[in-house]
């Protein structure tokens, strides 16, 4: 059987958890503590659910400023919380959340420049070939490294789903190696940027599905049979290369920890919970 490497996207689980856990969870002094308490159950049941050999959390640098040098509104819809108060700000409790995979043994990292995906896509692409690899988020943009040996797990508690190339397919007509260009045509709101005009989810898979890729499309716009479309696609020429670099997972970020670092053999989920508890007590939290 094949081993398991279970890929966290820290920064992805973290809003997720501040914005989906009651506010009842605060440390003696009053700092809000949900984010901390979902993160470390979330990660726990996750783990208790796949059973993985490895494992590794990965966390945007706050420098990880590449993207957004090649394009200023990327990412510009975003909250920006350098003003807000400590207990509206989900950044606040990354100390403990880091203090917390500590104590339970979990490997983490957040590398210098780089976003999380960037760092595991790197291992996706590496170790893909020789394990299973699960990637827990909701952010679709890993959904282009999906294959017959990674999955992307929508963590959602007991309605959790795993996506797999059949998911891909079935929800946009792509195949996960179409993914990335599907997302160049019709753009992504969440991270600001923009796609082909007129040109939405449905054509855009037409295209791919005639085509096959981005490039396959520019190869043959003569024979696009749409004159508004085939005008979009060649005003929107360098729209697309600039999404390629915004959106395209290639790997290439160094890897913090070898797989013999990431390894975790036998996990016993109900330690997890106690070291979580224990971790929270140390910490001054009530609620729990």
């Amino acid at each position: 059987m094949k081993e398991r490497l279970l890929l966290i996207d820290g920064h992805n689980l973290l809003f997720r958890m501040f914005y989906g856990m009651p506010d009842e969870f605060y440390t003696g002094g009053g700092v809000k503590f949900n984010a901390v308490y979902g993160f470390t159950s979330a990660m726990a049941k996750v783990v208790d659910m796949i059973h993985p050999t490895h494992i590794f959390t990965a966390f945007d640098s706050p420098e990880c400023g590449d993207r957004r040098q090649l394009d200023v509104a990327y990412k510009a819809n975003r909250p920006d919380f350098s003003d807000a108060e400590p207990n509206e700000c989900p950044f606040t409790q990354l100390p403990a959340i880091y203090e917390m995979l500590g104590i339970m043994g979990v490997p983490y990292a957040e590398i210098h420049g780089c976003e999380a995906d960037d760092v595991l896509s790197s291992y996706a692409i590496e170790y893909g070939s020789r394990m299973n690899v699960i990637i827990m988020s909701t952010d679709k943009d890993y959904w282009q490294l999906i294959s017959d040996s990674v999955s992307v797990l929508n963590y959602r508690g007991c309605d959790s789903t795993l996506v797999t190339p059949h998911t891909v397919e079935l929800k946009f007509g792509v195949t996960p190696a179409q993914f990335a260009d599907f997302k160049c045509i019709v753009g992504d709101k969440s991270d600001n940027i923009i796609g082909v005009p007129g040109v939405g989810p449905k054509r855009a898979a037409e295209l791919l599905k005639k085509y096959d890729s981005l490039d396959g499309i520019y190869e043959n716009l003569d024979s696009v049979e749409r004159t508004a479309t085939k005008k979009a696609l060649e005003s929107s020429r360098e729209r697309m290369e600039l999404n390629r670099k915004l959106i395209y997972l290639g790997g290439g970020a160094s890897l913090p920890y070898s797989e013999e670092l990431l390894r975790i053999g036998e996990i016993d989920t109900s330690s997890l919970y106690s070291r979580s508890r224990e971790c929270a007590e140390k910490l001054g939290v009530v609620g729990i």
